[in-house]
Order: structure tokens, then sequence, then C-alpha cells
């Protein structure tokens, strides 16, 4: 009976972590990092946001100190959504999307060198992460969620989206400013 069980994606690296939810009367426990099995070693920072129905959050990365983030939806559900912007990557420009919930107990393991974006289904949305780096804003950069040349078909029409994130630049000008991650 398995805690954790680790599936492999098309995108080298990227992971989904499926985890075992223990359910009972009084409620449940889920077990979101293990090192034996999960063996990544070098987080260093951890945070918590909530967001609410509507919201759509992203793209983001860092271009120096770039983070590998390991995403958890410990309460409600987000459609998780991420860019391979490494180099020589097989997959440079595809996006990979994934439904991450507090029910399906599935979680992301995102490598360095990607963007990364979601969007909350439910009222209120708890997301965890962990990180391989620290927060640098000065190193901050992104892509525009609703860039049409990333196809991507987010649920739904209307959007709570940040005004730094709707000034993001398209993915031509992630391009023309950075090549790759």
């Amino acid at each position: 009976n398995k805690i954790m069980k680790i599936i492999k994606t098309k995108f080298k690296n990227l992971l989904i972590i499926k985890q075992k939810n223990n359910i009972d009367r009084r409620g449940n426990l889920r077990e979101i990092f293990n090192q034996k099995i999960f063996k990544k070693k070098n987080f260093v920072f951890e945070y918590c946001t909530s967001s609410k129905a509507k919201a759509l959050r992203g793209f983001h990365f860092q271009y120096n100190f770039q983070q590998a983030k390991y995403v958890n939806v410990l309460k409600g559900k987000i459609l998780d959504c991420v860019v391979d912007l490494r180099k020589n990557s097989k997959t440079f420009g595809k996006t990979f999307k994934i439904i991450l919930s507090d029910k399906n107990c599935l979680s992301l393991y995102i490598p360095e060198g990607f963007a990364h974006a979601f969007y909350s289904y439910e009222k209120m949305n708890i997301i965890y992460y962990k990180l391989t780096n620290y927060y640098k804003p000065k190193y901050e950069r992104g892509i525009n969620l609703l860039d049409k040349t990333l196809n991507i078909k987010w649920p739904g029409k209307k959007f709570k989206i940040s005004k730094k994130d709707k000034k993001l630049g398209s993915f031509k000008d992630f391009l023309s400013n950075h090549n790759y991650l």
C-alpha cells in the first residue's frame, strides 16, 4: 500500500505525485512529502497561497535563481499549467496541464526552466508550495496567460487576473528577451 506514487510525464523531470489520503470520520491525513520516496533534498523555501474562484495566476518564472516548484492543493481544485522554457528540451515551448485538487491528491513537481500558472475553480483554493530557491522579485518575469500562441483553453470566459499579470509580455517577447531559461 504505497503512500506516494511518482508518475513520469512526457516532459523530462516534470513529475506527477499521487499521494494517499487517509480518511476517517474525523477528517483526513495526507502525506505530502517523504524524502525516502520522493528523493528531492534541495527545497529551501515554502509558502501557501489562497485563490478565489476564477482567479488566474501566472505564467511566472525567475530567469536567475531559478526555482523548481512542488505544487500541492490542500483545499479546492485548480488547473495547473506549465510551459517548458528549457534550452535544448524536446518539449520546448509546449504546455502541460493537470487538475490538482484535495480530492484527487495529485501534486506536480516542476523542475527549473518552466513558467508556471494556474486557474482556480472553487470558492476557496489553498495551494502549498515547496521551492528550491528563494523568491527574488528582481529576477521574476512572466508570459501572458492569454497569449494565443500558447494555445491554452482556460476554463470559463471571465478571469480574475492581477494588474501585474495582465501586463506580462507574449511568448514571442520571452523568446526575444531570453531565448530560453
